[in-house]
């Protein structure tokens, strides 16, 4: 639950962030014209609504089981985070790239240029806090691991999702800094829309990496291999089970791991024995890993002679 909380501030430091800045580039795109600016205040509130729905999919994911469920709600965080992933690409990226494209077409310039430096200086300044508070508790999950590394091996998507937003952010705002100033200096008020189309890029590259994680994600990835060897290990010191074969995990959720053992039991031990056994692995491994939530022993079933 720790893990999960820090999740939660990070996510609703950048939905305030967000909902504060999407409102202020707003304004200011109002009043000046610029596209890229307009793009931006896209791209914020596309950021805002993506918060609020990695909040509902994380107060999803912690339903209990139910009849129609009864491995519960766990995936529907990987399912919002897909769909926000989605959204990314097709709101914020789209939006943006069709904006670029009017504006170069009929560009228009822009009217008063320093309340977009302004606006973006103070966008910057507070998606940097924003970006901060994800870092760190990214850091916290990757250890020594590189950073995409950390996504790729990482079962929670909720830190790096608004991590790589942030980033997208930071680097979208320095795009129309540009891009307002290459219109002021050059009088070349076509570079806003340049501007625009070079965020929407940034956000569509963005979301196609977050889609294909969130995807592996949504689909079923196994345990750590730590995670697994260690179960493994458990079932082996057990001195009434001879051997282990297929050892098969999947997470539901970051904290949330299904797992089925193909188990072989000594063979002087009868029925009661044999219970009592699975009762106490299954304990024992839950007591290592709390996040394991299912626990299926197979005596002997699929055997393929190979431990696991």
């Amino acid at each position: 639950m720790a893990r999960l909380s820090s999740s939660k501030l990070v996510i609703y430091a950048a939905l305030a962030g967000n909902l504060l800045i999407a409102a202020t580039k707003f304004a200011a795109a109002g009043w000046t014209g610029s596209s890229a600016m307009l793009s931006e205040g896209v791209h914020s509130l596309v950021d805002t609504g993506n918060q609020a729905l990695m909040l509902y999919g994380i107060h999803r994911s912690t339903l209990p089981p139910d009849e129609d469920h009864p491995l519960g709600y766990g995936r529907e965080l990987y399912f919002w985070s897909f769909i926000v992933a989605l959204l990314i690409f097709a709101l914020g990226a789209g939006i943006s790239i069709y904006e670029g494209i009017v504006h170069i077409r009929e560009p228009s310039a822009i009217t008063d240029p320093n309340v977009n430096y302004i606006v973006l200086g103070l966008s910057f300044v507070f998606e940097s806090i924003t970006w901060i508070i994800a870092w760190r508790e990214f850091r916290k999950q990757k250890g020594s691991l590189g950073v995409i590394e950390a996504v790729i091996r990482s079962r929670d998507p909720t830190t790096f999702l608004v991590l790589f937003e942030d980033s997208a952010a930071l680097l979208g705002i320095l795009i129309a800094f540009a891009g307002t100033v290459a219109a002021q200096l050059l009088s070349a008020p076509v570079f806003d829309g340049v501007a625009s189309i070079g965020i929407g890029l940034v956000l569509g590259a963005t979301a196609m990496f977050l889609a294909r994680e969130s995807k592996s994600l949504l689909i079923g990835e196994p345990a750590r291999r730590e995670i697994v060897r260690s179960i493994a290990e458990i079932a082996r010191n057990n001195d009434k089970i001879s051997d282990i074969g297929r050892l098969f995990t999947v997470h539901l959720a970051p904290r949330q791991i299904v797992v089925a053992l193909d188990v072989r039991f000594q063979e002087n031990l009868h029925t009661a024995q044999i219970e009592e056994t699975a009762t106490a692995l299954e304990k024992e491994i839950k007591s290592a890993h709390p996040q394991i939530v299912s626990l299926f022993l197979h005596p002997g079933k699929g055997w393929d002679g190979n431990p696991a």
